[in-house]
């Protein structure tokens, strides 16, 4: 048996936020490689989870957040024409720091978040997540939803609401709640909306400045 092997089945006794605070806190070098290895199947949703925390805060973050949210589009893409493994061209790979990601406060919060959600939430309707084509069409929403948070005028912070319904679909996926998967629906789909029209609103406004 691989580490690799032994890591994925050692962890499938663990809770989701036991799993990810313990490779957060170990020595293993946090790279997409090594985060892989440890979550084996999950790791397309929480690779999405990560890289869209940042997006989901409650802050501008002047277009800096763009970078992670290409690294989305193209596993979710992945992941709606079925790939079982992940792969990022090397120019994406090659500016991915997961360390800086994964070693702030920010994930400290979001590790208290997710210990509160699981305490709360319980597997409920796991028929949804067997359903034929739902791992596609779930791929094909993240990515309506990043292009959405992507589009975002820079320091309006309109992405949020967008980033934020892809982190709670990751972790209904990741939980096996079909009610959390909901919510997730409603808020991105209610921030794409709103990021689509005060968007389209603000650079109506700018246009008439200059004319």
């Amino acid at each position: 048996m691989t580490k690799t092997t032994k890591a994925i089945k050692n962890s499938s006794s663990q809770r989701f936020s036991e799993q990810l605070g313990g490779w957060v806190s170990s020595k293993q070098p946090k790279t997409l490689d090594t985060l892989i290895a440890n979550f084996g199947e999950k790791s397309f949703a929480v690779i999405i989870l990560l890289f869209m925390l940042l997006p989901a805060l409650p802050i501008p973050t002047g277009g800096i957040t763009h970078v992670f949210e290409a690294v989305v589009v193209v596993i979710a893409a992945e992941q709606v024409i079925g790939l079982k493994a992940i792969w990022l061209p090397d120019f994406l790979s090659r500016r991915i720091k997961l360390e800086r990601l994964v070693k702030g406060k920010t994930m400290e919060a979001m590790l208290k978040r997710i210990t509160w959600l699981e305490s709360k939430s319980s597997p409920r309707g796991k028929l949804v997540f067997k359903a034929p084509l739902f791992s596609r069409i779930i791929g094909l929403i993240i990515i309506a939803l990043t292009v959405a948070a992507f589009l975002a005028p820079p320091f309006s912070g309109l992405d949020t609401l967008p980033a934020l319904g892809i982190v709670l679909i990751c972790l209904s996926l990741l939980l096996e709640d079909a009610v959390l998967l909901a919510v997730g629906l409603v808020i991105g789909a209610a921030g794409a909306l709103i990021s689509i029209f005060l968007g389209a609103a603000a650079v109506h406004f700018f246009k008439g400045l200059f004319h």
